[in-house]
């Protein structure tokens, strides 16, 4: 197995800052590497050496910021053609779109969110942005299960139109035993399964660097238990956005999804 860290620090139509984290997370990645190379004792990431390539696209020309989507097709769609674990380092949650669109309908996103992005209400833009993207997802598009959202508006009817399961932070907070039961077997049922984590499902004392804070988020531990529940084989990658640095408090959120990225890619090259 190997692991392709594709940084996309595209912020544009909401979360502008988030393109830093994007980039200060690959900074990380290349960090953890470099690392690892300058080890000469036996370590645990001693399985990272050699299977591990970062891949950083800039968006500074106008040209590229035309080119967004189909730029992030194309790099999503050669990774998983390649049957590559593909960790995706987003800006903002909008950025995470290109990669939902090459998934098709097989696969199963777990997404935990504060938000449930497909927000139409009388005061938000009915064009493409980070608050609504999930209404504009190209067919076929996968199965959707939201985790962790603080929603108090929308209406069942609404969510169900976009989600096939949703799971508030109240049913987390509640159940979170349940919750995992019911993850667990939501992905036993699909052919793939990807984790897209938008930063704001943790609460923001855990993690503060996000732009739009909702209280009552999830806890870190709450998290891995989840993380863990939806965890096999099957998981062909993992998107993490809406990271914004200027918010940070003594580096805080950095240091956990430092810690997090590290994880997984133990995770992912241990698994036989």
């Amino acid at each position: 197995m190997r692991t392709n860290v594709t940084v996309f620090p595209f912020d544009l139509f909401g979360g502008a800052g988030t393109g830093a984290g994007a980039q200060l997370l690959g900074d990380a990645v290349n960090e953890i590497l470099d690392d690892t190379e300058a080890e000469t004792r036996p370590c645990r990431a001693d399985v990272l050496r050699g299977n591990v390539e970062v891949r950083e696209f800039a968006f500074e020309t106008m040209q590229q910021i035309r080119a967004w989507r189909k730029t992030g097709r194309d790099a999503a769609k050669q990774a998983l053609k390649a049957g590559e674990f593909l960790l995706w380092l987003g800006g903002n949650h909008l950025s995470v779109l290109p990669v939902l669109e090459e998934l098709g309908r097989d696969c199963c996103v777990i997404q935990f969110d504060a938000h449930l992005d497909i927000y139409a209400f009388h005061d938000t833009t009915s064009e493409l942005s980070h608050g609504n993207f999930l209404r504009h997802i190209e067919a076929p598009r996968p199965r959707v299960i939201s985790v962790g959202h603080r929603d108090l508006f929308l209406t069942p009817q609404e969510i169900g139109e976009t989600f096939e399961a949703t799971y508030s932070a109240v049913d987390v907070a509640t159940n979170a035993d349940r919750v995992a039961t019911e993850l667990r077997a939501a992905v036993a049922s699909a052919k793939r399964v990807w984790i897209d984590l938008d930063v704001d499902a943790f609460d923001p004392a855990v993690l503060p660097a996000v732009l739009q804070p909702l209280p009552f988020g999830l806890a870190a531990p709450t998290f891995l238990k989840l993380l863990d529940a939806v965890w096999s084989e099957k998981v062909v990658g993992m998107s993490i956005s809406e990271f914004s640095p200027a918010c940070d408090v003594r580096d805080t959120g950095l240091n956990l999804l430092g810690w997090l990225i590290e994880f997984v890619l133990l995770r992912v090259h241990t698994a036989g």
